[in-house]
């Protein structure tokens, strides 16, 4: 199934006063001041769209799913199971039938490990990693390798935070299973070439995870033209509710695939002595889901479909390429991440004051951003910096809002000297 996204809509559509209209947390003052919300990589703010496709489900149509002959069950199981076709359109899945809804990323990325790896993986066998991954991406195989006596191993980047297919080939051997690797990374925003990576996962006889967090928001994403096995991302970083992911896998892998959890919605058959289980990707789903946030979800794809990941990506470098530009010019600040063709994240240090100190000063001016190691701590150390600062983009950010961003920083300078 072709991405339908790339196509959604082209040309001269992206109205960005019409769309900051759509988010009202937009519009509000914080300490007096406009809000800058710049840390849309920790979790995005959300559209009209979606709240009143949540309040709707709670309103109009709530009753539990997959269970009920009556007309509130049918309508919120009808609405409920739309969204896995929105999303396997969204991403260029094969057939709804490869779309888990599940708790998050982080509960997808552990499906993955217990439910795939746990029983296949044997003492000696390797786990490669980068050294950008976000902990959800690292914890997960750590716990699989600590049961099987397999070991984690971590590739590097390059010192702009580039990524070099020879660092991941040099550490990839015949007891290689799984290459997990970001989409996009959190921290440096290095877009990882993941086609290239499926071939080298391939020609090893391993299998690719992505973590599609910081992927799917910013740039068109066609799981098929990428080649990986898993894909994942979470709904609340694409401008959906919390408490909703997706689990992407190719139909093959997941039918063989044991339950990770047990309960009801997962069966076949159950008596006493044993149970059977569903296909997937109902295998992967036990008990009553988010229903209400599940449909916002869908009212999430449905919002940035109609903008078109192209305009959204073409906007997103656009106030990428400036912020580079305009905070460069911010005295002692050090860009950590310059890396070509980045998305998503700015991060940064200064040499007057902590983040922690940076963030907190700029929050005075109404400027939102993350301060920390941002769950990438084997980055930080590798780094050799204890966290960083890093102002995040979304569709509606504006080159105005790092103006500001830069205006609050140079008072930073002068507060701390």
């Amino acid at each position: 199934m072709p991405n339908q996204m790339a196509t959604a809509r082209q040309g001269p559509a992206f109205d960005i006063d019409k769309i900051r209209a759509d988010f009202p947390i937009l519009s509000r003052q914080v300490n007096g001041k406009p809000l800058v919300y710049l840390d849309s990589a920790a979790s995005a703010q959300k559209p009209n769209q979606v709240v009143d496709a949540l309040v709707s489900a709670y309103q109009d149509t709530y009753s539990n799913v997959h269970r009920g002959l009556h007309f509130l069950s049918e309508a919120s199981t009808d609405a409920y199971e739309a969204v896995r076709g929105k999303v396997a359109r969204f991403i260029g899945a094969a057939s709804g039938d490869e779309i888990v809804l599940t708790a998050g990323a982080t509960m997808s990325l552990n499906l993955i490990a217990q439910s795939w790896a746990a029983p296949r993986l044997q003492a000696g066998d390797e786990i490669l990693i980068s050294i950008a991954e976000h902990h959800a991406n690292i914890v997960p195989w750590q716990m699989v390798a600590q049961k099987t006596g397999a070991v984690v191993r971590a590739f590097p980047m390059e010192d702009d935070g580039s990524f070099r297919m020879g660092a991941l080939t040099d550490m990839i051997t015949a007891k290689t299973r799984i290459i997990a690797i970001p989409h996009v990374s959190n921290v440096l925003g290095t877009v990882f070439p993941v086609a290239d990576i499926a071939k080298q996962a391939r020609s090893a006889g391993a299998l690719l995870v992505v973590d599609g967090c910081q992927g799917v928001v910013h740039m068109p994403v066609d799981v098929q033209a990428l080649g990986a096995d898993f894909y994942v991302f979470s709904a609340h970083k694409l401008y959906g509710p919390n408490g909703v992911g997706v689990l992407w896998g190719r139909g093959d892998i997941l039918a063989d695939m044991p339950p990770f959890l047990g309960g009801g919605d997962m069966i076949d058959r159950v008596t006493i002595a044993r149970s059977t289980y569903a296909d997937p990707p109902q295998r992967f789903e036990a008990g009553t889901p988010a229903i209400a946030e599940t449909i916002a979800l869908g009212a999430a794809v449905d919002y940035v479909s109609q903008i078109g990941m192209d305009n959204i990506r073409a906007h997103e470098k656009d106030i990428l390429a400036y912020a580079h530009q305009r905070l460069s010019a911010v005295k002692g600040l050090h860009l950590i991440g310059t890396a070509a063709g980045k998305s998503g994240v700015v991060s940064f240090t200064m040499d007057s004051a902590h983040p922690h100190d940076i963030s907190t000063i700029i929050d005075n001016d109404g400027v939102a951003i993350r301060a920390g190691h941002h769950c990438a701590q084997p980055l930080m150390d590798f780094l050799d910096v204890p966290s960083t600062a890093r102002a995040s983009v979304g569709v509606y950010t504006t080159k105005q809002e790092f103006d500001v961003l830069a205006t609050a920083l140079e008072k930073v300078n002068r507060i701390f000297g």
